[in-house]
This record gives structure tokens, C-alpha cells and sequence, in this order.
């Protein structure tokens, strides 16, 4: 599986002459076994590739890059966003996250006229709460939709500046080239939220002190409740508000004992970089990437199939 998953990668970092496109998207193009990919193409900060590798049989995830649509005001300034919406139970979370997170942080960014991360995080927030009404409208029809959700990795690139925001457990790494040796090295931009990670493990604890069960250890793999290894998330609804945690949901996904409290969070982890001119490339991609490649090595992959871009996913 990783020598067909790095075969996958490395035909996505081919010479800027061969092209190929997925298929299935506004992107135009070509469908190659389960891999759909964009070689290349523009965005306003320099050039971008694409790759998705279908896991499931329903595709439940969801990646967006928006350029040039950043205007807070009729003189600019101009920048490009990266998303990256990694779908677990469904795919309307992830969807509903691709159609309204970035109208949201425009509409924040321009009352504030200018990106900053309150405006990134008022727009996950408000992204929260129309999940949220949709689940309340579709409830007595598709009540399995409160058990749908998505982690939500973000890059704006607003300014000079580089934002980056996450919940879940995808990631997002710079490449940084080291003067002195020409060598690339791996920066982690990005804090993950999953209960395998002994320190998120730790914050759930802290946050529900009573709760003794809040991460349980199921078939050697850490779970929130017992039920999912992300602490923070997109919809997930069922784990947030105790009214849809009742039938008509599946009852593999109601708790015995009510809850007071949401038991995960929608609150991103934010950071910001000023860019400098030795930073090469940014890695975007879900932990499907990352349970295979550690950061080094993803780095690695780039580096050796070089191009002239910045954003890779």
C-alpha cells in the first residue's frame, strides 16, 4: 500500500509539460484509478498541485483553493486560500464546509478590512452554526446527519502573511530551504486534534474533569467517548448538543449518560507566519497523507520532483 500510495504522490510532482487534471471537479480533466490530481496550476501566489486518493466508495471529502478573491476593499490587497475538508460519516459536512467557509471569512475579513485571525475564526464559527441549522432542518428526515462531520485545515495567504487554521488531524507543513547546505527541512505549521496524541488526551481530561470516560482505549486505538479520535471538529453535532444524541440516531452513536456540555469543539488552532524568501512549498493534505509519510519525508517528495510553486496538497 505505501510503495502504490508514494508511486501515487510522485506523479503528481511530474515536469509542469505532462498535466493531468481531475476529472470530477471546475478544474477540468483526467481520472486515474482512484488518484484524481491536478499537475499544475496558478493561484496568485505562485502555482499549485492536487491529488486525492478515494478511500471509501462514496467520496467524503472536500478541497478548495480560492486566488485573487481576498479583496477587503476596491484597492486590494489580494491573497489566496487553501482548504482542506476531511470528511468522516458522510460527505455533507464537508461539502457544506467547501460552499459557505470561505464566503464567510470574506464577509468578516471585509468588515474588519483586513485578514486577521479573528476573522478566520468567527468565519469557522459561523461555518458551526449553519451546519448546525441544517441539521436541525434535516433532522426529522435524515437524523444520521447529526452523526456527520469534518476536520477543517486552512491556509491564507494574505499580505506577505501566511495564516493557518485547524481542526482535526490534517496538517499542514512548510518546506524551508537551509542557506548554508541547500537541504529543505520540515516546519509543522499546524496543532492536530487527536485523542492518540497524548496531550490531547491530556485537554480532554482537563475540560470534563468529571467525566472519568471522556477518551476510553477501544480495539488499541484512542477514541473521544469511544467513538472518535478527533477532539475538535466541523458538525459532529450528536457530540455537541445532547438533544440529537437520542433515536431515531443509530444507537451505535448514543451515549448512555446525557451530557451537559459540548463533548467536542469547533475552535480552530491558529497560527500565523510571516513568509520568508527561503520558504520553498506548502504541504496541505488530510491524515490519509500522514499515517504513511512523516513530514521529512513528504518534504522530501517535493523537493526531489522540483517546481517553481508554493502550495502543494
Amino acid at each position: 500500500m505505501l510503495s502504490r500510495l508514494l508511486n501515487f504522490l510522485r506523479a503528481c510532482w511530474r515536469p509542469s509539460s505532462d498535466r493531468y487534471v481531475h476529472t470530477g471537479s471546475d478544474l477540468g480533466g483526467r481520472q486515474d484509478g482512484l488518484l484524481w490530481y491536478k499537475d499544475t496550476g496558478q493561484h496568485l501566489n505562485g502555482d499549485f498541485s492536487m491529488a486525492v486518493v478515494q478511500a471509501n466508495n462514496l467520496l467524503e471529502d472536500q478541497s478548495q483553493i480560492e486566488s485573487g478573491s481576498l479583496s477587503f476593499l476596491d484597492s486590494g490587497p489580494y491573497g489566496t486560500f487553501i482548504g482542506v475538508y476531511d470528511g468522516h460519516g458522510g460527505p455533507e459536512t464537508s461539502r457544506f464546509i467547501n460552499d459557505h467557509l470561505f464566503q464567510n471569512l470574506k464577509m468578516f475579513a471585509t468588515e474588519q478590512e483586513s485578514m486577521s485571525v479573528d476573522a478566520i475564526r468567527k468565519a469557522y464559527q459561523a461555518t458551526e452554526e449553519g451546519f448546525f441549522s441544517l441539521v436541525t432542518k434535516q433532522w426529522p428526515m435524515k437524523p444520521q446527519i447529526a452523526a456527520v462531520g469534518s476536520c477543517c485545515l486552512v491556509g491564507v495567504i494574505s499580505g506577505g502573511t501566511l495564516y493557518i487554521a485547524n481542526l482535526g488531524d490534517s496538517r499542514a507543513v512548510l518546506g524551508r530551504a537551509v542557506k548554508a547546505t541547500g537541504e529543505v527541512l520540515a516546519i509543522q505549521l499546524s496543532s492536530e486534534h487527536n485523542v492518540c496524541i497524548e496531550s490531547v488526551r491530556q485537554e480532554m481530561h482537563s475540560l470534563h474533569p468529571d467525566d472519568s470516560q471522556i477518551v476510553v482505549l477501544k480495539h488499541k486505538v484512542w477514541r473521544v467517548k469511544g467513538l472518535i479520535q478527533v477532539s475538535r471538529s466541523i458538525g459532529d453535532v450528536y457530540l455537541k448538543k445532547a438533544e440529537f444524541n437520542r433515536a431515531p440516531l443509530y444507537s451505535k452513536f448514543r451515549l448512555r449518560e446525557p451530557f451537559r456540555r459540548p463533548i467536542l469543539s469547533s475552535d480552530p488552532s491558529i497560527s500565523v507566519h510571516d513568509l520568508q524568501p527561503l520558504d520553498q512549498f506548502v504541504i496541505f493534505a488530510s491524515d490519509g497523507l500522514w499515517e504513511h509519510l512523516n513530514n521529512q519525508e513528504a518534504v522530501d517528495i517535493v523537493q526531489n520532483h522540483p517546481r517553481n510553486d508554493l502550495l502543494q496538497h
